[in-house]
Formats: structure tokens, sequence, C-alpha cells
């Protein structure tokens, strides 16, 4: 248990990963991805910062309606360009990625909201439960996964959304509204980093314009893709993706121990995506070679 506390409470993956990765699972799925996530929990939880130390009579509970909100909006515009506008996800959310950290800078006059304006009950979330000594914010992230789970697996909505990565070409003829469960893929995403933007303040105490989710998608993504998520769709499992962020956590605990300097994580975590791009690609390729002895 003390073991799953201090993985899961690391800066280098920790709650706020393992929130957002459940998004990025559902992105992935639909045949998608989304690059801007970790500039949309830094806005998300700068416009949050900013209304604490703003408007501090304002219910603390109140920010989470905030950060998701905002963290919605946000995917719903990536979404919406990917749909309307026809253009492709990597693209689009590379461009926003940069947009969104901008308007980080521009709404907080690059000021960081310092600790004392985070509300005591807030950061009190990343301490220690009555429950076993877990703190609320990791209930929190395994409730996500939870939810996540009977979305993906026990909704119409959440089998639409593997048939479509599955065949995108076949999709609208099985009545999937593509466009719709595009849409609603980008808003959740948005909006579980909207959460994970929260969840950053509480665990620290602070935002910073300059840190907060910088390289965050990609630890993302490479949590996502080792837990067994395709990156070309219609593949994934919230287990999966669970033991994902669990073993990024184990290598990042471990790299200070093999004499690895942190910054080194970067490349780490870069290929680690590019192994599992290797792998699926040999696993897509082995089983198109099993069909075709199958039909032969």
């Amino acid at each position: 248990m003390n073991a799953l506390r201090s993985i899961l409470l690391r800066r280098e993956t920790g709650i706020a990963v393992m929130i957002a990765a459940m998004g990025q699972m559902l992105v992935l799925v639909g045949r998608h991805v989304d690059l801007s996530m970790g500039s949309m929990l830094g806005l998300s939880a700068m416009i949050t910062g900013m209304m604490f130390r703003d408007m501090p009579e304002i219910p603390w509970g109140f920010g989470f309606v905030v950060a998701i909100g905002v963290g919605a909006f946000l995917g719903l515009v990536n979404g919406t360009l990917v749909t309307v506008f026809k253009l492709p996800a990597i693209i689009v959310t590379l461009g926003t990625l940069n947009l969104y950290r901008g308007l980080t800078f521009i709404v907080s006059n690059a000021r960081q909201v310092d600790r004392q304006f985070i509300p005591a009950d807030l950061k009190g979330m990343s301490q220690t439960s009555p429950i076993f000594g877990i703190p609320w914010i990791i209930f929190m992230a395994f409730t996500v996964a939870i939810l996540t789970y009977w979305f993906a697996m026990h909704t119409k909505v959440g089998r639409q959304i593997f048939a479509l990565g599955s065949n995108p070409v076949a999709a609208p003829l099985r009545g999937i509204k593509v466009t719709q469960v595009t849409l609603l893929v980008f808003t959740i995403a948005g909006a579980l980093s909207g959460l994970a933007g929260i969840m950053y303040a509480s665990r620290w105490g602070f935002v910073n314009p300059s840190n907060t989710g910088f390289g965050f998608e990609f630890q993302v993504i490479a949590a996502v893709v080792i837990g067994g998520v395709s990156i070309n769709g219609g593949v994934g499992s919230v287990l999966g993706v669970v033991l994902g962020v669990l073993l990024m956590g184990c290598v990042a605990a471990a790299l200070p121990l093999l004499g690895i300097p942190g910054t080194a994580q970067g490349a780490i975590y870069g290929a680690v995506i590019l192994v599992a791009l290797l792998i699926d690609r040999s696993v897509r390729q082995q089983g198109i070679v099993s069909l075709k002895r199958v039909r032969a």
C-alpha cells in the first residue's frame, strides 16, 4: 500500500497522469490523439487558482466545477476543429498545445498562484485519509478509472468509440454518429485534463504558468501506450492503462537508483512511445498475415 501511495504521488507520474490517461485512452481508441493535455491541465489549473486568489469567498469545491468546465470547453474546441473542419487531430492538438500554453501566460500575466491562495481543504486532499491512510486524491483517481471502465464497456456510446476506432469507414454504416462521438471523446479528454489540473494544485499547492503541465502529454501517452492502447485505434483497456501508469511510476522511481538524472525522463518517455508503436505495428501485421492464411 505504501508503494502504491509513493508511486502515485510522485511528480513524474502521479494522480494527474492517471486521471488524464483515461481521457487519452478514449481518444486513442477512437483513432485520434490529443497532444494538448498538458496545456489544458495548465490553463484549467491557472484559471481555477486565480479564482481562489481573487475570490477567496468561493467554496473550494466549486473549483472542481470550474477546472472541469474549462477543460471540457478546451477539449470541445479541439474536437470541433477535428470534426467540423476535418483537420488531423495530431496537427490540431499540436497547435492548441501552444495556444493554450500561451493563454496560460496571458491570463496569469506570467505570475504564479502561490501556496497561500490554494484552499487548505483542497491541499488537504493529498494528505492521508482515515481509510488505510490513503490520500483522498488516490481514491478520486481510481474512481475516475472505474467510471471510465463502466462508460467504455457498459454504455452504447462507449462501445461505439471502439467500433469507430476499429473501422472508421464502416462506422457510419452501422449507425454511429461519428461527429458526435468524436466531439464527445475530445470533450471528455479535456474535462479529465481539467480535473487533473486541480489535482495538481491539490498535490503541490501552487500553479506556475511556466511548468504546470509542461511535457505532461508525453507522460500520459507513454503510460497509455505501454498499457496496451493501440495508436491505430480500436484497442485498449482501463486496467491496462492503470498498469501502464504504475509501471511508468516504477521506472521514474528507479531512475535515481540507477544513477540516471531526472532530465533523461523525456528521452525515456519518447523511447517508450516508439517501442510501443513498433510492437503495435508488428502485432497488427501478424494479425493481417494470419487472416490472409485463414482466407487462403
